[in-house]
């Protein structure tokens, strides 16, 4: 491996570029991610890229911000895309070419070089991305850079992977701190060599001394700094380098409607929608104050360089639950589904991406109906509920005049059922609802109810905070000395019911609290519940309508008048 360490050139006067403190006349670089909101790297712990699918599409539109932000300057800019978006929506790539821009990699799924397993995996991905890519316009890829987080000097084998695959350029580094301190020539564009080849990398920029170098190169550094110290910091680049200042920002970045994931910490929050709605004049006013373009013109490489393409691999069949039955040919058991909703109507759109999964996983065994059950929204859930479902045939909707509960709601939609075995899940789909492929079998002669057990020796909680987990498996202690079955949960509202066994239960209470109460009923009654282990992951989208000292104070109140209630020998009725 060989390395050009001559870096940029060192200017020698200000008057070299401009004078004073004018704004450079020198061409810079600007690069534009195409990623979705939900493939930010702070939310990787909570959305795996098994789950993106469910999420509302926001990467068209938002691209075609940015490309009418860039023509309102006539700037050319290189475009690092995602091969999955590539594959998943292949008009995006195609358009931001037609427009005249540079389409690069940014590697196939959002994921950092060492979780792509070594340079074997790195070279698959690199291969797997190149092809999505180019197959949308037909054009040579000349660049590529890492998704997630920066190159580091331990990974420089990457760039010799990339060479060996004909890449032109890279542009991964992201010097920060004392990273390269003892190579300070890293900050600046240079040129790798490996073999006969030449790759030249161009890092992204960053300021202050080489022990110490603060990344300010655009994206998130943009939105949270105060406006005026970044611009004078562009402003003043290059005073000691004819190095062009190589910027950034992700096409999401321009959208400050984005929907609000809830699944993560506050700073993840703030890093994610904080001046969102600012971004686009932050960026104007650096647009109109110096020069900026794409990479492959400032290397001088051809945009519209002809490449053969091969059409995509056909996709894998939707994953089961993983411990769903084999599948059996026969009859189609009909089954009806009931989706209570309240105010949900930023998580629509992730219910019917999520269910039209579960439709198709589960339409070989079951003859499926689906009652939506709107618990007098105060927003446009009944209008979004329309526009998603109703054009989807077997859908009801119903509708409660004044906000009843969730409990409520699922025994509107049991009488509403058409069908003798009905299923009840959660709008905000903490409980996968292909969980149901495993759930329904259980509902066997004798059995009322099965539900769903994440405190269930073989069940799995992910993400959900400690202080709820607390709560409830609490809560659920008190109700196995109570009642007749000892489950570890007693309070999912995700289950499977016998509708003659449960459509006459009367609950004295309509919200979260009835659901317990209506498990409870039908314990004292005699009833057979089965528990059957699930996985429960933490809300999403929207946030949850329990108040928690009111919830505790019910619950209690509950306890107590069923074990009373056990003590007389009352039940359901």
């Amino acid at each position: 491996m060989a390395l050009d360490k001559a870096g940029p050139r060192r200017k020698r006067t200000k008057a070299a570029d401009g004078g004073g403190d004018s704004p450079s006349p020198r061409t810079h670089i600007l690069t534009v991610g195409v990623e979705d909101y939900y493939q930010h790297t702070g939310f990787k712990g909570v959305i795996p890229p098994d789950r993106w699918r469910r999420f509302e599409a926001r990467v068209e539109q938002n691209t075609a911000r940015a490309l009418d932000l860039l023509d309102e300057f006539g700037i050319r800019a290189t475009f690092f895309t995602l091969g999955w978006i590539a594959d998943r929506v292949p008009e995006v790539v195609r358009t931001i070419s037609q427009r005249g821009h540079e389409v690069a990699s940014k590697g196939y799924q959002h994921r950092s070089i060492r979780e792509m397993g070594g340079p074997s995996g790195f070279r698959e991905d690199v291969q797997r991305s190149r092809e999505a890519i180019e197959r949308a316009p037909g054009f040579r890829v000349h660049g590529y850079r890492v998704a997630r987080g920066t190159l580091t000097l331990d990974e420089l084998w990457a760039l010799d992977v990339l060479a060996e695959e004909g890449f032109a350029y890279d542009s991964s580094f992201y010097p920060r701190l004392w990273y390269v301190a003892s190579e300070p020539w890293r900050r600046f564009p240079h040129v790798h060599r490996w073999k006969d080849r030449e790759l030249h990398e161009l890092p992204l920029s960053s300021f202050g001394p080489s022990w110490m170098a603060v990344p300010a190169a655009g994206g998130n550094y943009f939105r949270q700094l105060p406006e005026p110290v970044v611009s004078r910091l562009v402003d003043l680049w290059g005073r000691g380098t004819d190095a062009p200042f190589n910027m950034y920002f992700h096409v999401w970045e321009l959208d400050p409607d984005l929907p609000r994931i809830e699944a993560v910490g506050w700073l993840t929050r703030v890093r994610q929608y904080r001046n969102l709605d600012r971004m686009p004049d932050r960026l104007r006013d650096h647009f109109g104050k110096h020069r900026f373009g794409c990479i492959a013109d400032r290397l001088g490489l051809p945009l519209d360089h002809p490449v053969a393409t091969r059409p995509p691999a056909s996709a894998p069949a939707p994953k089961r639950a993983a411990d769903a039955p084999a599948e059996e040919a026969g009859p189609r058991l009909p089954v009806t589904v009931v989706v209570p909703v309240f105010n949900e109507e930023l998580s629509i759109p992730y219910l019917a991406n999520t269910l039209s999964e579960v439709w198709a996983d589960l339409a070989s065994r079951y003859d499926l109906y689906t009652v939506f059950v709107d618990d007098g929204s105060s927003d446009r859930t009944w209008e979004s509920l329309h526009k998603h479902f109703g054009d989807h045939p077997g859908c009801e909707f119903v509708r409660h005049p004044e906000n009843r509960g969730v409990a409520a709601a699922i025994l509107t939609g049991i009488r509403h059922a058409r069908t003798a075995v009905v299923a009840s899940i959660d709008c905000d789909c903490t409980y996968d609802p292909r969980q149901l492929a495993a759930m329904i079998p259980r509902l066997e002669d004798g059995v009322a109810m099965v539900t769903a057990s994440p405190y269930h020796a073989d069940g799995k909680v992910m993400n959900v905070p400690a202080w709820r987990l607390s709560l409830s498996k609490g809560l659920s202690f008190l109700y196995r000395r109570v009642l007749h079955n000892r489950l570890a949960t007693y309070t999912a509202c995700f289950r499977v019911y016998r509708r003659d066994a449960v459509e006459g239960v009367r609950l004295q209470h309509g919200g979260f609290l009835g659901v317990a109460e209506m498990l409870g009923r039908l314990d004292l009654a005699g009833a057979r519940v089965v528990e059957h282990p699930a996985v429960l992951e933490v809300r999403m989208l929207g946030y949850s309508k329990m108040k928690v000292l009111r919830t505790i104070k019910g619950h209690l109140g509950l306890l107590a008048s069923l074990a009373a209630d056990r003590v007389r020998g009352q039940g359901a009725g």
